[in-house]
């Protein structure tokens, strides 16, 4: 399996990346000395590069320009740094994609899929599937047969979430949590108002009753 090498001055963040990826099946190595990061991606040689921007000494903007000269090593982006000009600066530096903080399991673990089959030369594919439905992450489009719809960033999340545990009773908590990372933000209408909206957008594409609501627990696929 492929290695991926994360770089976050996070400890707690790193480790869950790590139980994460190795769950996937992908091995794993991980930045905690940042005196000599190049050093140590030259030394771990990954297939893959998980990396924050706000790092100790450099951050990871400059650490990407010194990366380049000298690797092809593909890097995604995984950041608090949530502006535009950021990611498009990041991505102009070499980045190869870029991923906001708190980010989506199912997402993430797409957009690496879709990097390792680019640079690996097999067709790019970000596209999470259900029965009839198909979730193309980076268009942000849902599809089933001929007919598309375009998703908001919440309403793709939450779609991703419900993918990613099929058939599985997502909790309206597990949801917020995932979604929005802290309850002081979201409250449980506003969760409502997101189903309501991406249920009906479903039923545009020819899936009503997609998302099930599970009476006293949650949301099901």
């Amino acid at each position: 399996m492929p290695k991926i090498m994360i770089i976050e001055d996070d400890p707690a963040i790193r480790e869950e990346l790590g139980l994460l990826l190795e769950n996937e099946g992908y091995r794993t190595a991980a930045v905690a000395d940042f005196s000599d990061v190049p050093g140590q991606i030259q030394g771990a040689a990954p297939d893959l590069i998980l990396m924050d921007l706000g790092l100790p000494g450099r951050d990871g903007m400059s650490l990407c320009v010194d990366i380049r000269k000298a690797s092809r090593t593909p890097i995604i982006f995984v950041t608090s740094w949530d502006s535009a000009s950021d990611e498009l600066r990041a991505l102009s530096l070499g980045g190869d994609d870029y991923i906001t903080k708190p980010y989506n399991i199912p997402v993430l673990l797409a957009r690496i899929r879709a990097v390792l089959r680019r640079v690996g030369g097999q067709a790019e594919s970000d596209t999470l599937e259900a029965g009839e439905l198909k979730l193309h992450l980076t268009r942000g489009t849902a599809s089933a047969g001929e007919k598309s719809v375009e998703l908001t960033r919440n309403e793709l999340k939450i779609l991703a979430y419900l993918m990613g545990n099929p058939g599985q009773i997502v909790p309206r908590a597990d949801l917020i949590d995932a979604l929005w990372d802290s309850q002081i933000y979201i409250d449980d209408n506003t969760l409502s108002v997101n189903i309501t909206r991406l249920r009906s957008k479903l039923e545009e594409i020819g899936l009503p009753g997609f998302i099930k609501t599970r009476r006293g627990m949650g949301y099901q696929l």
